[in-house]
């Protein structure tokens, strides 16, 4: 059966509970209680948006009914607290749990936190919400109740009253772990008997429910809820992007890779990968690396003129920088505290490091590390420099892929990737005409060919940062990152010379 608020509950304190949602679907069609997990998105039931309430499938997207919801308000007959409409939902998949973004943030009210442990059996939950009672039809104040955990599935939670049946309106309704003092939310309600609410058959004596587990949906809520700040960062002003496993994952792992993001003002950024498999939301989290300076004060990162993720084992990913006076940096190790085991690979004030053009990490050598620098020079040369946490950049250690020409000068844009399956990675070029190239396959021995993905003038012509990267897969690094002129961000996943590249907007 749907479920539907708390019968034989006592009223709830405002204070205590100012977290919680009422939700007012369809101009009085539907109502439903939920939780503020966030200033601008509540956590509720997806049946609450669902055509059918006993078949919770929702699309993502904007709600099929117009919906607002009013949080800090648990005397509804009062003025306190805040309205907003709902502008999108975002379901959690084979679950009856969703997302609901408002369409400005909450202030003055403290979300609620998640639950980070799994309930037990035996377990004893404040269940809380604005449906029916007993006795009234429409209450106006919020209700609270204690259940008793009887069993714990995966995603779901059954609960029986001590003297109380979660009823109709209560449906999406925070069930809380209440402990010295601190309140988390474990699960919403889903379905439930409704024994002794109002309207409920007389010979029905269950108190009963079945609740939507949301204690081990942390990391979800954490991607869902980050999706607005993402998007509101000025793109337009990313100089330089760089990838890798700065946060954790790897490989084939659940959580790709994650991005750091040199701005025009010198800030330094890391973009920590989601393991979620929809390529528009490939980032979960951000941690600032480097403040941009306040005048007169200065930054070295004024002075970055390329940037490269690579790997040199033992830890996480670190970074290659060169400097504008030819310096030439090894982080060996970046993560969300900054930038560890620097290394100067080439000294300031050097002759050679300042014809430097472009540069990029990657596989190219017999070495499984991604630590082969290649880089491309104004005169047009192509040099590798195979193991560069061993070897560095000697001269007798670089191997030249490409000697003096008229053509690579043109090379814009450089980035080591995955994208023909062969023993090492490929290289992928975008032209100062907008024409895309891969080669793939680049080791010692030099290039093997070449594939055109995009003619000149065409699809990347205004393509300012381009990076490739694991971003949507985690297999390997064959999605590719597009920052345009106009500051919108587009990812291509999979990308491959075989198929006709997909674009998917995710900034703009």
């Amino acid at each position: 059966m749907p479920a539907y608020a708390v019968a034989g509950g006592t009223a709830a304190s405002g204070e205590t509970y100012a977290f919680a949602v009422k939700l007012g679907i369809g101009d009085g069609k539907r109502s439903c209680s939920g939780a503020l997990v966030d200033k601008q998105w509540v956590l509720t039931a997806a049946g609450c948006f669902a055509d059918d309430p006993k078949s919770p499938k929702v699309t993502e997207g904007a709600p099929k009914w117009k919906t607002s919801v009013t949080v800090g308000r648990t005397d509804l007959s009062g003025s306190a607290g805040t309205v907003a409409d709902v502008t999108q939902v975002v379901p959690y998949p084979g679950r009856d749990v969703v997302m609901a973004q408002l369409a400005k943030p909450v202030s003055g009210i403290t979300p609620v936190t998640l639950a980070s442990a799994s309930p037990a059996q035996g377990e004893e939950l404040k269940v809380i919400g604005f449906g029916r009672t007993a006795t009234e039809w429409v209450p106006d104040k919020l209700h609270a109740a204690a259940f008793t955990v009887d069993a714990v599935q995966d995603g779901t939670l059954e609960i029986t009253g001590k003297s109380a049946a979660v009823c109709q309106g209560d449906t999406g309704g925070p069930a809380l772990r209440e402990s010295g003092g601190r309140v988390e939310l474990v699960a919403v309600n889903s379905v439930s008997w409704q024994g002794g609410c109002l309207g409920t058959a007389p010979t029905e004596t269950r108190t009963g429910a079945v609740d939507a587990r949301v204690d081990d949906l942390g990391a979800w809520v954490q991607q869902v809820r980050y999706r607005p700040v993402f998007a509101a960062a000025p793109w337009e002003k990313a100089t330089h992007i760089a990838s890798g496993y700065f946060t954790g994952g790897s490989a084939g792992g659940t959580r790709h890779m994650d991005m750091i993001v040199r701005w025009n003002d010198a800030e330094v950024t890391l973009y920590q990968g989601s393991d979620d498999k929809d390529p528009r939301h490939p980032f979960a989290a951000e941690y600032q690396l480097a403040e941009p300076p306040k005048p007169p004060k200065t930054s070295i990162w004024q002075h970055a003129k390329q940037i490269t993720g690579a790997s040199f084992g033992g830890g996480t990913d670190g970074l290659v920088v060169r400097w504008g006076d030819g310096e030439l940096t090894q982080y060996t190790h970046v993560d969300a505290k900054g930038f560890h085991g620097e290394k100067q690979l080439a000294k300031a004030k050097n002759t050679l490091w300042p014809h430097a053009t472009q540069i990029t990490a990657g596989r190219y050598s017999t070495d499984q590390q991604r630590d082969d620098l290649l880089v491309t020079w104004d005169d047009g040369r192509v040099t590798l420099h195979p193991d560069l946490d061993t070897n560095g950049v000697a001269d007798k250690a670089q191997k030249v892929i490409v000697n003096k020409n008229t053509t690579w000068p043109h090379a814009t844009h450089i980035s080591a990737g995955e994208f023909t399956g062969k023993k090492t990675m490929d290289l992928l070029v975008r032209w100062s005409d907008g024409e895309a190239t891969i080669y793939p396959g680049v080791d010692t021995a030099g290039f093997h060919g070449e594939s055109q993905l995009f003619k000149p003038k065409t699809d990347w012509d205004d393509a300012t940062v381009v990076n490739a990267g694991a971003f949507v897969g985690n297999e390997r690094i064959h999605d590719v990152l597009v920052r345009r002129e106009n500051g919108a961000l587009s990812i291509y996943p999979g990308l491959s010379p075989e198929t006709k590249p997909r674009e998917v907007k995710i900034v703009g």
